[in-house]
């Protein structure tokens, strides 16, 4: 029998985030288990801009796949069924110890499916519960068909899973070591030109294309009214890679001569809680970052648009007492 080499014996996950949010647990979770394993760790996957930052050279772009809505997916669905079947491929072809996926049941609840179909074995690790506690709770029993495992952010979730037979272990909410609370106004001001007696705002107007779309220009009204009533102000936009292009052009005719952050990983990170430190108050799309706000001290109106047809869909199902 052939020696095992070091290399042979390292750990080896696939790890894959659908959208920026996943993207970054996803990094800090690649972090934590070479802390836990060491550096013979090897990881490959799906990702964004913070897991490229460890070592993940995603296949597929982000952009293609940080898509939700019932209206916003259908024009994408040929290409999300071609990656979908890339990645089972590419999984079964490089048999990691274990699959973990975040979030994004839309495009990761199908990989592991197909995989289980396919009489695939390896452990597959759900990170990121569905809020079951809410709606659709018999999301967890079909969870319970394809996943080995799933870690929660919230500490009353892993019984919503147990009753149904699958393992739940609570991690923790990332938001909580995310270090929002810890920007330096005086350094963002710094950097940007910007007098301490100047007003600051902080917009998020999203990290998929469609919710910069819809938001921005919802967004863009309230500054003019604000411009209008309380003065001027600058205006700091926060964006990620898979649409700071489009969120650049969006608000280039914004008031408060708007200042976009891109800056990839911890540097963006870093410039972004530092624009929370310098801002009086926040607009922002709901999601994660509004828990990064809250963590910080910001006052804010939190936002969300969704597609005229999947708003119709949605209204339409909650109408029947369900949701789609």
């Amino acid at each position: 029998m052939s020696r095992m080499t070091a290399r042979d014996a390292a750990p080896f996950i696939f790890v894959i985030a659908g959208e920026p949010s996943g993207d970054a647990l996803g990094a800090a979770l690649i972090r934590a288990m070479r802390e836990r394993t060491g550096t013979g760790l090897r990881v490959a996957g799906i990702g964004g801009e913070q897991m490229r930052e460890e070592g993940v050279a995603s296949p597929v772009p982000l952009s293609e796949l940080a898509v939700a809505g019932l209206a916003e997916v259908l024009p994408h669905a040929p290409r999300l069924l071609r990656r979908i079947r890339e990645t089972v491929t590419a999984i079964r072809a490089m048999r990691p110890d274990a699959v973990v996926t975040i979030d994004s049941s839309g495009f990761c609840w199908r990989v592991a499916h197909r995989l289980r179909r396919a009489g695939e074995r390896m452990p597959l690790i759900a990170y990121v519960a569905p809020m079951v506690w809410a709606w659709r709770p018999g999301r967890a029993r079909h969870m319970a068909r394809w996943y080995d495992h799933v870690l929660t952010l919230l500490p009353f979730e892993p019984p919503y899973f147990e009753k149904v037979g699958l393992a739940a272990f609570h991690v923790g909410h990332p938001v909580l070591e995310s270090g929002a609370e810890r920007g330096d106004a005086a350094r963002f001001r710094t950097a940007h030109g910007i007098g301490p007696d100047e007003l600051v705002l902080t917009v998020l107007p999203g990290s998929r294309g469609g919710e910069v779309r819809r938001l921005t220009p919802i967004f863009g009204a309230a500054l003019e009214r604000l411009d209008r009533t309380v003065g001027p102000f600058r205006v700091a936009v926060p964006t990620v890679a898979t649409v700071a292009d489009s969120v650049a052009s969006c608000v280039a005719a914004w008031p408060g001569r708007p200042i976009v952050l891109r800056g990839p990983g911890e540097k963006g990170r870093e410039e972004k809680y530092d624009a929370f430190a310098a801002s009086r108050a926040a607009l922002a799309a709901s999601g994660t970052v509004a828990l990064e706000l809250a963590l910080a001290g910001v006052p804010m109106a939190v936002a969300y648009r969704l597609n005229r047809l999947t708003e119709a869909c949605s209204t339409a199902s909650s109408r029947c007492g369900r949701s789609i």
